[in-house]
């Protein structure tokens, strides 16, 4: 197995051994949710009731059905595992690792506090830079949406961000020269229903 995930983190770009990663597939799994979850232990019985009348299924996963948290979890891994440190990231920016974290505080740039220090994510660098137009969009984020549906939401593809006839995902977009406002008004509606 061992040498089949290495394999596999080899061709996605990532280095990192394979034991680390799967330390943070664990770390994923539990920060995600609990195992063996039964779905209907997360309402009062009248909202059971409600939810049954309109058709949804609040029966316990069967033991041969798929985890449906198993690509949360390892996005999740992919995510912190490809996270810059503020020391990388003010490398790719050229400043002061100082500037970083004033960036951070700012909402200017996107991050988290880990274990060692601040972790930021990846999608939203480019070489010698950051992401066009990036400020805009993460002001237009709203606040409670986790880096995870941050990071899923610019690097997946967007019916309305169009380059080349084909949807594009926001990154593509901004990098494109696409307008940075037609991505945020987009971003401001994560997390609200469709």
């Amino acid at each position: 197995m061992t040498m089949a995930l290495e394999t596999v983190l080899a061709k996605a770009g990532l280095r990192i051994d394979p034991a680390e990663f799967l330390g943070l597939v664990e770390d994923a799994a539990r920060r995600l949710s609990p195992p063996a979850t039964d779905p209907a232990d997360y309402f009062s019985p009248a909202q059971r009731d409600v939810l049954a009348e309109v058709g949804l299924d609040l029966t316990p996963r069967r033991p041969d059905e798929v985890d449906s948290r198993a690509r949360a979890v390892a996005a999740d891994a992919v995510l912190h595992d490809s996270a810059l440190t503020v020391g990388d990231a003010a490398g790719v920016v050229g400043v002061d690792t100082s500037r970083i974290r004033h960036r951070l505080a700012a909402g200017r740039l996107a991050g988290w506090k880990d274990r060692g220090g601040w972790r930021l994510p990846a999608w939203q660098f480019v070489s010698g830079g950051v992401l066009p137009g990036l400020e805009t969009v993460l002001a237009a984020v709203p606040d409670d949406q986790p880096p995870l549906v941050v990071a899923a939401f610019m690097t997946t593809p967007q019916a309305d961000l169009r380059l080349e006839e084909r949807p594009a995902t926001p990154r593509e977009w901004l990098l494109a020269g696409g307008s940075a406002e037609k991505v945020a008004a987009l971003a401001a509606t994560l997390g609200t229903p469709a």
